[in-house]
């Protein structure tokens, strides 16, 4: 099966050998860094998140990429994701096309109405056009993406007139849409012709094979392009399960116990964190053994064409991280394509 392997950041914050947090800048950094670790140990794609607020510390991605770009030479890169909600259509395609051509032909984008609403109010939109917004927006973004004169006109952005956008891409801009479980999201990213992007963070792979199989019929009603479906979830891995589960449980304590506050979640708990690492839990952490061999059931579950492991989640440590990139291409990667060749 030819799979993809990918990961994704969304740069968070986090913390020196003493246990105090690193600056904004330095984690920046630490993120070219790890990017270069990724392409040297061959992993396919490496996707930077874009978020405004303190625990992150990206919120202009595609200038991280940019740097990423001029040190690596193989791996794809993109978003995870690009909240195209409180952007404009017209200067993401332009900045990913730049993009484009300063990789080589390597970038790739995956847009997403946005599950944190901090770039609604920072930018001026008003949260109750929150639909609306995307709808409309990629409508026009799908359009840019002919690389033809647009004319093009709705209610959430000034109407466009045979407008061109520059500089045009040499092969074109793989676009994905990123979707958190909704029928209807689902639906719309096969109506637009665009690849599917599975943000699973919570309960068993198996649960979202009706949406696989709703975006496969949806393509083939609509009669336009399939894509590879893909699937983005949280991991971490060390070279022994107890290494990876303790190095990693205060990490994904702090960051579900800071999102939980503000969205009425309970407290995280160790027991919670046992029951994600298992056979029914989307967090894809311990050894390679054990990370590739749920890897593989869930590319065989949902006959995937790429898994993107979310690596880098709250205080956990850039060493931790280099680590689990590191052990993610030279052992897991190598091991989840010997167990689907077996199985196929």
């Amino acid at each position: 099966m030819d799979i993809e392997f990918g990961l994704d950041t969304f740069g968070d914050i986090t913390t020196d050998p003493n246990g105090e947090p690193l600056t904004g800048a330095q984690t920046i950094r630490n993120v070219v860094a790890q990017a270069e670790l990724a392409d040297t140990v061959g992993v396919d794609f490496f996707g930077v998140g874009e978020h405004h607020r303190r625990e992150f510390a990206v919120s202009s991605p595609e200038m991280v990429l940019a740097a990423i770009a001029a040190r690596t030479k193989n791996i794809r890169l993109g978003t995870a994701v690009t909240v195209l909600s409180s952007d404009d259509p017209v200067r993401v395609f332009e900045r990913f096309s730049t993009l484009d051509a300063l990789s080589n032909g390597r970038a790739e984008v995956v847009l997403g109405r946005g599950s944190f609403i901090e770039s609604f109010p920072l930018f001026g939109y008003d949260l109750r056009d929150y639909d609306t917004l995307f709808e409309e927006k990629l409508d026009l973004f799908v359009q840019l993406l002919e690389e033809k004169p647009v004319t093009w006109s709705g209610t959430m952005r000034a109407s466009l007139e045979n407008a061109d956008v520059f500089p045009k891409t040499e092969k074109g801009l793989r676009t994905w849409v990123g979707v958190g479980g909704s029928p209807e999201s689902v639906v719309r990213v096969a109506r637009h012709g665009l690849g599917l992007m599975l943000a699973i963070i919570g309960g068993p792979a198996a649960r979202f094979r009706p949406f696989v199989d709703l975006y496969h019929r949806s393509v083939a009603s609509f009669g336009t392009t399939a894509h590879p479906v893909a699937v983005h979830s949280p991991g971490h891995i060390a070279d022994t399960d107890a290494e990876a589960w303790d190095g990693a449980y205060s990490g994904f304590e702090a960051m579900n116990n800071t999102i939980g506050r503000e969205r009425g979640w309970p407290p995280y708990s160790r027991a919670r964190f046992q029951n994600d690492v298992g056979p029914e839990g989307a967090l894809y952490a311990g050894s390679p053994d054990r990370v590739a061999a749920k890897i593989a059931d869930t590319v065989t579950t949902l006959g995937l064409g790429r898994f993107d492991l979310k690596y880098a989640t709250g205080t956990l440590s850039h060493e931790a991280m280099m680590r689990s990139i590191e052990l993610y291409g030279t052992e897991v990667i190598p091991r989840v394509r010997r167990l689907l060749a077996a199985r196929d």
